[in-house]
This record gives C-alpha cells, structure tokens and sequence, in this order.
C-alpha cells in the first residue's frame, strides 16, 4: 500500500509543479463536459423548432357544388395551413415546389389537385372515389426531415377525413332525427287510427245484432249505424295522416342502406382497432415471457397495456351497443353470435386488466405466471377480433345490410295496409249508407243490409290482423327513439370514436436534457480515452523497483482522480451551465462520480494490459456502445446483434441510472445498476490484477520493436 500511495504523491507532486503538465491535465478534466455541452445543446429542441423545415404548397383545386351550396376543401385547407406553425409552409406554385423540392430548397411538397372537392363530394353518388393530396419528398437531405414533413402530410390527410365524417355523418344524422321527430308529433295520430279500427271490429257484432233486431229495435240500430258514419271521415283524415307518416318513414329507412355503408367502415376499423390492441398486447407478453423484456421493465410497460385494453373495452361495448340497436330495429336475433362473442371479449380483456393490476403486487415468480396468462388471454382475443374481421364482409356486414332492409320491408307492409284501409273506408261509407237507407226505409231493405255486413266485417278484420302483424313484428316507439338521438354527438363519436388520454408519468421539459444522461455518459467514456491517449500507465523509477499491482493501482489513483474532476465538471455544468432539467441532482452528480470511476476502470486496465492495443479496444467498446445501449434509438428497433449485446455493455445501465436522477429515480432500478456496474469493476480489477504482469512481459518485445519505427509511442 505504501508504495501506491508513493506513485500516486508522485505523480500529483509533478502535476503540480510541472506548469505544462498542469494546463494539459486541466485540458483533459474540461475537454469532456465541452464533448457533452455541445451535443446537449444542439439537440435541445428539435422538435420545438421544426417551423424552418420549409414544405411547399400547390392548390389546384376548382372547387365543386353540393346541393346548391358551393366548397372548396383546397382553400380551406391552405387557410388552415396558413394559421399552423409547426412547419414552415410555403404557398408557391407547382413548377416552383418541384424544382425546390429537387433541388434542396423545400424538404417536401403538397400539391392539390384541381379535381380534389369533386372527389370528396362524390360520397353522395353511386360511385364514390377517394381524394387524393401528391405528397413528394427528398430523402437525401436529412435523414430525421422526411419523417417530420410525412407526419405533417398524414396530419392534414386525417384532419381533412375528421372533419368529413364529421360534417356528413352529421347531415345524415340530422335528417333522420327530423324524420324521428315529424314520426314522434304524428305518433298520436297513428294511434288514433289503429284503435279506431280496433274500435270496428270489436264492435261489429253488436252492429250485426242490430241489424238482426232491426225489426223490433229499429231506432237502436239506426244510432249504432249513424255512430259508425260519424267516426269514418275522422278514420278516412287518420288514414291519409297514417299513410304520409308511413312514406316519411319509408324514406328513412330507404336512406339506411347508405346509413350501413357510412357506418359499416368505422365499425370496420373498430375491429381492426382491437386486433391491434390484442396484437400488441400479445407481442409484449411474447417479448417478456422469452426475456427479451425483463420483469421489471416489463412492470413499467403494463400501464401502456392496461391503457390499450381500457381503450379495447371502450371500443367493443360500442359495437355492441350498434349491434344490439340493429337488432332491436329489426326485433330479431341475427347479430346476437356477434355480440356474443364481442362480450367475451370485454370479459377476457378486464381479466387481463385484473391480472396486469395484480403483478404489482406479486414477486417475480408470481408475475411470470400472471403474464403466461396474460399472453394466452391475448392470443384468444386476437383470435376472435381476426376471426370478426375475416367474417366482416361476408358476414356481418351483410347481416346489417339485411337488418335495415327487413326494417324496410315492415315499413313497406305498413304503408300497404293503409292504402289498403283508406281505399277500402269509401266502401264501408256506401254500405253504411245503404244500411241507413234500408232502416229508413223499413223491413224490406233490412235483408240487403244483412247480406252485405259479413263483407264490411271481413273486410274490417283484415285491416286489424294486418295492423296486429306489423306490431308484433316491429315497434314504432324503438324506430323513433333510434331517429331521435342527439345528431349532433353521434356525428361527432363516429369522427373521432376513441379519445387518448395521455399521463406522463416521468415529464421531461425538452429533449436536450431527456438527451443529457446518453451525452454525458458518452462524454464520461471520451474523457478516459483521452486520459489513456495522453498520459501513461506505466511508471519509471530507477530508484524504486515496483510490483505490477502496485504500478496498476498506484498510477489508476491518478487517472481516477482526473476522471472524478471529469464527472464533476460535466453533470455540475450540464445543470449550471446549461440548465439542463434534473429531478435529483444531487444524486446525478454521484451517479456521475460512480460512472466516471467505472469507465476509468475499465478503459485505464485495457491499456495497462495491451498497452495500444488496448486503447484500440477502448475505441471498439466505444463504438458498440453507442448502437447497442439504446442511449438514442429503443433499442427494441435496433437489429438483433445489438439487441444481443445490449444487456452486456456498461452503458446501458449508466444511462439508465443517470436517466433515474433526470425523470425520477426508481431505486429499485438504480440498485439493479449498481450492482451489474459493480460487476463490470469487478471483473475488471480481477482481470487486471492477474494479466497486468504475464501480458506485459509476453508483449515487451513486441512494444520495443513497434517504438523503434519511430511512428508508434
């Protein structure tokens, strides 16, 4: 011990008093935090300043008419454009925007077409055709520009489809709740005239029996004919009523055929969206059950999968909630398999839910078992939301199709009955009359009267089975309240069904300090190396003759005092100098000192043993450290050979720890990268300690013979 405490005394003595070695040793502890600084700074904002990412804009748009009522969705668009700031968009003409766009001036242009409004209104024809926007981009600019301008192309694209669903489920929607309520106003009427008709037949018998005692009762059965012709002009006024509500309601349901083809392909995409859901609900418990997640990563990704199955559970009761509504309209079961199935749905995606709220409570063993479970209830929820999918055109589709149109068919029925009643009254008129003729005058007319009452009595009956029939298959109070929903939001849920709902559970102002712990790590391992490369591990005494374990930790105490002043410099100027955001900063100043200690370990005994060959190495570990830690990309997106070497790098838990002290420590996470940085200095030392000497004197030779060329120190 006391002759590693002799190198290093010496080796702080001559820094001290050797001026020259002093302002290189001073160099060397700031030329780190500058490597750092520099790249946090350039990277503080980018996404906050992307408004000098020029794209241009070409309108070409003629606009079109849309029932006497003129749009321009070109215009709106550029209007729009012109109030939006996060990109720069510049308004020029098409020759202008391609020639920029070639030639570096513009990232990307959007050029829109003449025939772009036509399109759009083609919805309400036989043919309907999509819009389309010519998107161009350079590529070879930037790398990161094309996927910002494509963001923002696809952000006008899908706020131009918002805003058409919206606007057009909103008409349909509109219409059919002014149907709802002209139904609703006249639904007394309709009444009226249904029980008026009751009314006949039930009291028809009694009508017969006065006729039959005409003879002795004639003034009683003269009031009960006379009774009767009071109330026909008010069944004849009820009928016309009936049958002008009746091809109102026609009309609707005739337009629900393209209610099915404007609902159909969100319900589409509402399955889609759980196959998604399940798919990446699957995926991760895939990814967690073979290791490529550990538990405890795995524990901190299980809120994205309970928000993913929240959001399944809202969308499935939707679908349900429709189909239930089809069924209802058309008073049969012909969706209850679906719904059925979409109910087990809910169910295995809330026990997925159980389970994911469980494992936090669970050890790891525990937790392995509830996410096998998890993974298999996903795989069965993947496989029935593909099995909806695949039978979505060939079969539930056209069991909606066949919904309404069965709806139409009973609509259809109605309106034929009350044509049949008001075409039939005029007869009953007449025959009534006659009877009032015949009890006027006398016995000899009673007879004709006789004979022609058992045809207005079949007659009235057939008109009230028909009236029974169509309300035992169909219920005019459900078609109302269906009609009469809020338009408004129904429009709106069916442009934008799934709202998301963001927690950040670890905020980070700005992207130059979410970047600061990658940079001042990197900047920790550039500052050893520039130890190494400057300053030598070996000592000369002709005075002394030292061990080689007192040689490795007597001049390492040297280069790990530089490397703390490093550490020092960089996480106490990241804060100071650049106001970088940190939530424990004493602890990133610490985290800074441990990390620093272990890459000097690990850098300073590479070079001790191989000497140049070693900072050789230092330089390689350097360059698959920067791929393989994930410190700028997840490394989930990387290729396989990194994702392979990603838990066996140092800085993959030296960013992780320092990320801890910026967002918010995890101590359970900060211990797990002690111990594996721990282990890294561990083996270090084991390695240094016994391959110091035996490497030195095998490649003393080969050292001597490489200085004497003269080229190599």
């Amino acid at each position: 011990m006391k002759n590693i405490f002799q190198i290093y005394k010496t080796d702080v003595k001559r820094i001290v008093t050797n001026w020259a070695a002093l302002i290189i040793i001073l160099g060397l502890i700031f030329l780190p935090s500058l490597y750092a600084w520099f790249n946090i700074k350039a990277s503080w904002d980018p996404y906050g300043n992307t408004k000098g990412i020029k794209i241009a804009v070409t309108n070409h748009d003629e606009g079109t008419t849309i029932k006497e009522k003129k749009i321009n969705a070109g215009e709106e668009i550029v209007e729009s454009l012109k109030k939006n700031k996060l990109l720069g968009w510049t308004f020029v003409d098409e020759k202008t925007a391609l020639n920029g766009v070639n030639h570096g001036n513009y990232y990307a242009s959007i050029i829109i077409p003449k025939d772009f409004s036509a399109k759009i209104a083609t919805v309400l024809t036989k043919n309907p055709t999509k819009a389309t926007i010519d998107y161009t981009v350079n590529e070879k600019i930037n790398a990161i520009a094309p996927k910002i301008t494509a963001k923002g192309a696809t952000g006008i694209t899908e706020q131009i489809s918002k805003n058409f669903i919206k606007t057009a489920n909103g008409a349909i929607f509109k219409i059919f709740n002014e149907i709802g309520v002209e139904l609703e106003k006249e639904l007394p009427t309709i009444q009226k005239v249904r029980d008026l008709i009751f009314k006949l037949e039930k009291n028809f018998p009694a009508l017969k029996n006065a006729v039959n005692t005409a003879l002795t009762d004639a003034n009683k059965t003269e009031d009960i004919v006379n009774e009767v012709q009071k109330n026909l002009p008010i069944v004849a006024h009820m009928t016309q009523e009936g049958i002008r509500v009746s091809d109102s309601l026609q009309q609707y349901l005739k337009t629900s055929k393209d209610i099915a083809n404007t609902i159909a392909p969100n319900v589409k995409q509402d399955i889609q969206t759980l196959t998604a859901a399940s798919l990446y609900v699957e995926q991760v418990t895939a990814s967690m059950q073979n290791g490529t997640i550990s538990i405890q990563d795995a524990k901190a990704q299980l809120g994205h999968i309970e928000k993913q199955l929240g959001i399944g559970i809202t969308v499935t009761n939707v679908i349900i909630d429709l189909f239930d509504h089809v069924n209802n309209l058309t008073n049969s079961e012909i969706l209850t398999s679906e719904i059925s199935k979409l109910q087990g749905l809910t169910n295995k995606y809330q026990k997925e839910q159980e389970l994911i709220n469980r494992i936090q409570e669970v050890d790891e063993e525990q937790a392995k078992g509830f996410i096998n479970e998890i993974n298999r209830l996903a795989k069965e929820t993947t496989a029935i939301t593909e099995d909806l999918t695949n039978r979505y055109e060939s079969d539930i589709k056209p069991k909606l199709e066949q919904g309404f149109q069965k709806a139409q068919l009973t609509a259809e029925n109605a309106d034929r009955i009350l044509n049949e009643t008001n075409q039939r009254i005029p007869e009953v008129e007449g025959i009534l009359k006659d009877a009032q003729q015949g009890l006027s005058i006398g016995k000899a007319e009673i007879s004709h009267i006789q004979a022609s009452l058992p045809t207005v009595e079949s007659k009235i009956k057939e008109l009230a089975d028909s009236i029974r029939k169509f309300e035992k298959e169909q219920d005019l109070n459900e078609i109302i309240q269906l009609l009469t929903l809020n338009f408004q939001k129904e429009s709106e849920f069916f442009a934008e069904p799934v709202e998301l709902k963001e927690h950040h559970l670890f905020p980070i102002p700005n992207y130059g300090s979410a970047m600061s712990p990658f940079f001042t790590t990197l900047s920790l391992w550039v500052g050893a190396l520039l130890l190494v490369s400057l300053l030598t591990v070996e000592v000369h005494s002709e005075e002394i003759h030292f061990k080689s374990y007192e040689i490795y930790f007597g001049r390492f105490l040297t280069f790990w005092t530089i490397a703390i002043l490093q550490s020092l410099i960089v996480t106490v100027g990241d804060m100071a100098v650049l106001g970088t955001y940190v939530d424990a900063k004493p602890w990133f100043v610490l985290f800074g000192a441990i990390i620093s200690t272990v890459f000097m370990c690990i850098v300073y005994t590479l070079v001790s043993i191989f000497g140049n060959v070693g900072k050789a190495m230092a330089i390689v570990f350097l360059v698959l450290q920067l791929a393989g830690s994930g410190g700028t990309f997840p490394i989930q997106v990387t290729p396989p050979f990194f994702q392979a070497i990603f838990p066996f790098l140092p800085f993959t838990y030296a960013i992780s720890m320092m990320r801890e002290a910026v967002g918010g420590i995890l101590w359970d996470v900060v211990r797990h990268d002690l111990l594996v940085l721990s282990l890294f200095t561990g083996i270090t030392l084991l390695f240094g300690l016994a391959l110091k000497k035996p490497i030195n004197n095998i490649s003393g030779g080969l050292v001597k013979k490489a200085k004497a060329s003269k080229l190599i120190h």
